[in-house]
């Protein structure tokens, strides 16, 4: 198929003309793989209806912008997050995606028609501008003060990051278990035991495990969890050697993307295609918006995109985070299995590894779903190159 029958079928699909580049290779949207083109039996390369089903996927993901107008934030004067809260916006859309896939399943696809799904307008209530959502800009900036972050202020993804974990945790402490607004544990995931700075960042099972036995008042030994990799890959740009790992993560079934983005400028990462991500852009300007929980009517375009963008991967800023949501025991099996095998194919430049213990002095290699494995780290410390300070 010619560049120019492509470029036809996207336009006819989006409904107006788009910059995306031609290409019918596999596209991979938050686990779920869309064909573009098949090839039949005579060996001719045929359209599928992947790119329409693409497209209706990436304008059903929840989308946050900046917004204007809203009740002013703390003691502050700001009425609008215009210019310095996209790293907030893009984070935000972030937990959305892991509450809409936990509460309607990555298969939910927004209605054409009102009257929407109950829970569809509850999540979209918890990120309404003003301090009665829970996960409001108002809620983030003050569960951020530890970590430098205020109005007009810009912070990282790891300050991002463990500003969530404090908002999740300090929620869950006030509201007790009665409180069902945020369904699951978090973990942040970061590097050596005291967890703040140096080394490819450590997932330990049994902190992920603590952390849901916490959640759940130790109801449970297990609980959903989400888990948050803030990482730093370079300096000035992503080494390379990251590339090929960063895209094989949006094949992950509990893939919830990156935070990342051009420096100085965060969007949602949600998908690949060849060499370059679609995103979410939260720097378009909108009014501020508070839906009812109730209110099944609602207008919710302004939470939904139909644009279409891309960016090249190797474009991105270096710091960034990613983020994946496990339903289960069974789901957070798969995906240490899968993170083990991506960590052993990484050829020294792992994202992250995975252990059993903090103890341990030896990663988790997994060959499949709920069987672990130990294997001796690299004795060089070739796995830690090029990791910068968190």
């Amino acid at each position: 198929m010619h560049g120019g029958s492509m470029r036809r079928i996207q336009e006819r699909v989006l409904g107006y003309r788009t910059n995306v580049s031609i290409s019918v290779s596999d596209i991979w949207l938050l686990g779920v793989c869309y064909k573009i083109c098949l090839e039949d039996p005579s060996q001719e390369v045929v359209c599928s209806n992947g790119y329409a089903a693409f497209s209706e996927d990436f304008s059903s993901r929840i989308l946050m912008t900046y917004r204007k107008g809203f009740v002013s934030i703390g003691d502050s004067k700001y009425s609008s997050d215009v210019n310095w809260g996209c790293m907030l916006r893009s984070c935000q859309m972030l937990v959305a995606q892991a509450l809409l896939i936990h509460r309607l399943g990555r298969s939910w696809r927004k209605p054409l028609n009102q009257p929407f799904d109950k829970d569809y307008i509850e999540i979209l209530h918890m990120f309404g501008d003003s301090e009665d959502s829970p996960f409001s800009i108002h809620n983030l900036v003050k569960a951020g003060e530890s970590y430098a972050l205020a109005p007009g202020s810009w912070v990282g993804p790891y300050a991002m990051c463990r500003t969530w974990e404090t908002l999740v945790r300090c929620k869950i402490e006030k509201e007790g278990p009665q409180d069902k607004s945020f369904p699951m544990a978090i973990y942040v995931v970061s590097g050596d035991e005291d967890g703040e700075r140096g080394g490819a960042p450590v997932l330990c099972i049994e902190d992920a495990s603590r952390n849901c036995f916490e959640f759940s008042r130790n109801q449970a030994e297990w609980s959903p969890i989400l888990l948050l990799v803030p990482l730093v890959l370079g300096l000035d740009k992503v080494n390379p050697r990251y590339l090929p790992t960063l895209v094989a993560t949006f094949t992950f079934p509990q893939s919830l993307g990156i935070l990342g983005g051009r420096p100085g400028a965060s969007t949602y990462l949600i998908g690949v295609q060849d060499d370059k991500v679609f995103y979410l852009d939260p720097h378009d300007v909108q009014q501020a918006v508070n839906i009812s929980k109730d209110d099944l009517e609602a207008d919710t375009s302004s939470y939904h995109c139909n644009v279409i963008r891309q960016i090249p991967l190797e474009s991105i800023d270096p710091s960034l985070a990613i983020g994946f949501y496990c339903r289960d025991k069974d789901d957070f099996d798969d995906f240490c299995s899968r993170a083990s095998e991506l960590a052993a194919e990484s050829n020294g430049a792992p994202l992250f590894t995975v252990t059993q213990s903090r103890h341990s002095p030896k990663s988790i290699r997994s060959h499949e779903a709920g069987s672990f494995s130990a294997a001796d780290d690299d004795a060089d410390g070739s796995t830690q190159d090029d990791w910068q300070l968190l």
